[in-house]
Order: structure tokens, then C-alpha cells, then sequence
């Protein structure tokens, strides 16, 4: 009986030809791949969630094209739902299976935080935009943690000059933050404190009449501008050691015009020896 032997010719691989341009490409990679994560809250409990991946590595100018391919075998070498340990690890992996010296792997998912109404103390369920990105180059790495967090401004002018009350609106606080890789943990929970402590008020999934009521009382309370609410925020990222640089921004969506208020600050405690 004969058995046949299948033999996998030797295919091309064009990537690896040469490339006579000499020019580098910063980023290349895959965009908006999808994989299950579970992350673990401030509380201590896990939630389960999906993320979307953008993985880039450099490269140099001698070569015509990466293996795309690659990428998604790193996703799918990990564990069934990626953690944030297994992120970390995927960048040195990455960069030796592609042969680059630099990379980038972002993850983007929806957080979701049980909140309680400020007055009746209903419980619902916020969700945040939480992305956390990862980079190495020449085998030194850095993560970043970015949240966008909702809010409500009321307008500190309007309350002034205004007989009856004052234009608010939905706004969005956007922090990155670098963290520092020893000592204590930086919670997706802070950034998002730190957030809705910056704006006029901030918002609930659930409120009861008595609870409306006292969240348009504290919003008029406490108008911020933009600029306001952007020094706020980095007042309180400059006074946590767990954070190395940052970028804040914040954007009031106005009731009032066609276009929205913003402000940005940016901040690397590392160039100027705070940390």
C-alpha cells in the first residue's frame, strides 16, 4: 500500500525581499482586530469584556513589508481572554517575532462601573472608554491608561449674568496617563475619579426626582469652565506618584452653539524631574 508524503513547497517571502526607497515606516500593522479580555476592578472583582486591538511595529527601510499574519498568532498565542499581565507580555513578543526594535499595542474596550444615585442611593451600571496602550522601544516599555469620562459643565458666565439659572452640558474628560511600573496599582476607577471630581457634576445611569434635583442644584453649584476643569484634573495627576506623564482634555459639547469648547494641558513629570 503506498502512503503518500505531502511535501509544503517553498513558497516566496516577499516580505523579507529588499526595498530600494529607504524610507522607514514608523507603524505597521493590524487595526481593529477584536478579542476577549478580562480585567480585574478596583474592588477586586473581574469583568469580563471585548477588545479591540491595533498592533504596529517599526520598520526599517531595507525591508519591503512585516508579517502581518504574525500579529494575529501573537493574539491568539495568549490565553483565551487577554489580562492586562498578558498585554504586557505581548511587546517583547511581538518585537522579536517581527524583528523590530519598536512597536505599539493598543487595547480599546467599555467599562462598566456600578455607581449609586447621590440621594436615593439606586444602584446602575456607567460605562467608560477605556483604552490602555502599551510601547516598547530598544527594550525599555511604557503603559498608558486613557479614559474618557462624561460629565456635566455649567457655564460660570451664563450663571453670572443670567436671572434664572445657567446653560449646561454633556461634556467629555479625556486623561492619558502614563503609570509608573513599581509601586502602588493606578485603578481605571482613579482616572475616572479624578475625571468626574473636575467637572460641574458628574453623571449616573439611574436618577430619582430627588436625585435630579440635587445633581442640577450641584452642577450650579460648581460652574467650571474648560480651562477649569483641565486644571483641575491636572492638579490632582501632579500630586499622584503613580502617574509619570499625562495628557488631559476636555470638551463641553455646547447647549448653546454649533461647536464645542476645549481645552488640553500636557504634562511629563519625568522631563522635569518630579519623579
Amino acid at each position: 500500500m503506498n502512503t503518500a508524503i505531502f511535501h509544503e513547497p517553498k513558497l516566496a517571502d516577499v516580505q523579507q525581499s529588499r526595498d530600494h526607497r529607504k524610507l522607514n515606516i514608523n507603524k505597521v500593522g493590524i487595526k481593529g482586530i477584536r478579542h476577549p479580555l478580562r480585567i480585574r476592578d478596583r474592588s477586586g472583582e473581574e469583568q469580563h469584556t471585548v477588545a479591540e486591538f491595533n498592533m504596529y511595529v517599526f520598520l526599517p527601510h531595507n525591508f519591503k513589508g512585516t508579517h502581518m499574519s504574525r500579529f494575529v498568532e501573537i493574539l491568539e498565542s495568549k490565553e483565551k481572554e487577554i489580562t492586562v499581565k498578558s498585554f504586557q507580555d505581548m511587546l517583547p513578543l511581538m518585537l522579536r517575532r517581527l524583528g523590530s526594535h519598536a512597536g505599539t499595542i493598543e487595547m480599546k474596550f467599555p467599562y462598566f462601573v456600578s455607581k449609586e444615585a447621590p440621594v436615593t442611593k439606586v444602584k446602575s451600571l456607567m460605562d467608560y472608554e477605556v483604552q490602555f496602550i502599551g510601547h516598547m522601544e530598544h527594550r525599555t516599555s511604557e503603559l498608558a491608561i486613557k479614559v474618557v469620562v462624561p460629565v456635566t459643565s455649567l457655564c460660570p458666565c451664563s450663571k453670572e449674568i443670567s436671572k434664572y439659572g445657567a446653560h449646561n452640558q454633556r461634556s467629555h474628560i479625556t486623561i492619558t496617563a502614563t503609570v509608573a511600573s513599581s509601586g502602588d496599582i493606578l485603578y481605571i476607577e482613579d482616572l475616572i475619579d479624578i475625571a468626574e471630581s473636575s467637572g460641574s457634576c458628574e453623571l449616573y445611569g439611574l436618577l430619582k426626582r430627588p436625585d435630579e434635583k440635587y445633581v442640577t442644584e450641584k452642577a450650579y453649584e460648581n460652574p467650571k469652565f474648560v480651562e477649569d476643569i483641565v486644571r483641575d484634573a491636572a492638579k490632582r495627576l501632579n500630586e499622584d506618584e503613580r502617574v509619570l506623564a499625562y495628557t488631559v482634555e476636555a470638551e463641553n459639547f455646547e447647549s448653546i452653539h454649533n461647536h464645542s469648547a476645549y481645552a488640553r494641558i500636557e504634562h511629563d513629570k519625568r522631563l522635569t524631574g518630579e519623579v
